[in-house]
């Protein structure tokens, strides 16, 4: 079942509650999530594309990390049934998660964050930025090569993770990095705000991971309630393609608590 809110576009996996909402990564979309998703039967999930990402329209304002927690928290309320949902995000995804979380615990029961980014110390301002050239580079080639490229760099995914992977980098919108972009504050600031249970999910830091030991160390001190740490050896910045049976092993146990 697919559906917009305002300029933000979703889908669900049927007309009931959702109980997990998936929130994507830079450059992925709501689609990205579908392989896992698959892997969660009888688990009612919603996926919501950001701004500028998928199927999702771009407001000509800053890209905030409180602008991305404002538009997840539009769609869960505007979606049917009561108390809160599991948010799981990755990424970019992971950050938005935390300040909802953080700020909206009416909708937020509990939190899955994979590989977020461990964000700035002091003041952050809105700032020009660019096209990465690696997106660039990805979005010139037609669907094929890209899903190539993308078996070519991650052997190991599995085959259903490259289509929605590659389809999702022609999906960004260009005049994203004509807008002024505003870093995240220090992820432990916020875990010390979130009172409901977070797993944090990460990689290693050699493969690509935003997330070392030791910062996920310093996490579980700050953490304000329940928090548990995973390490997934092996793993980098997609812990979930690296490694999906060990991540879902996680992530059904979480869900199951």
């Amino acid at each position: 079942m697919r559906g917009r809110t305002g300029h933000l576009a979703w889908y669900r996996t049927d007309e009931a509650a959702a109980e997990v909402a998936f929130l994507h990564g830079f450059s992925d979309s709501a689609q990205c999530w579908e392989p896992l998703i698959r892997e969660l039967p009888g688990v009612r999930a919603l996926a919501i594309d950001a701004r500028g990402h998928g199927e999702s329209g771009l407001p000509d304002e800053p890209i905030r990390y409180d602008a991305h927690r404002d538009d997840a928290a539009l769609v869960l309320s505007s979606q049917p049934g009561d108390g809160g949902i599991v948010v799981v995000g990755h990424s970019m995804g992971a950050m938005a998660a935390a300040h909802l979380a953080a700020s909206r615990p009416d909708l937020v029961r509990a939190v899955v964050l994979e590989d977020p980014p461990t964000g700035a110390p002091g003041d952050q301002h809105d700032e020009p930025w660019s096209e990465p050239s690696w997106l660039a580079d990805l979005r010139a080639l037609d669907l094929p090569s890209r899903i190539a490229q993308g078996r070519s760099n991650d052997p190991d995914w599995a085959a259903d993770e490259l289509e929605p992977w590659a389809v999702s980098k022609a999906q960004v919108n260009p005049q994203l990095f004509g807008l002024r972009f505003r870093e995240a504050g220090p992820l432990t600031d916020l875990l010390a705000e979130i009172t409901c249970p977070v797993l944090l999910i990460h990689g290693d830091t050699e493969r690509g991971s935003l997330i070392s030991a030791e910062y996920a160390e310093r996490c579980a001190q700050a953490a304000a309630g329940e928090f548990r740490a995973v390490h997934v050896a092996g793993a980098g910045h997609s812990v979930r393609r690296d490694n999906r049976p060990q991540y879902l092993a996680e992530l059904t146990t979480f869900l199951d608590r």
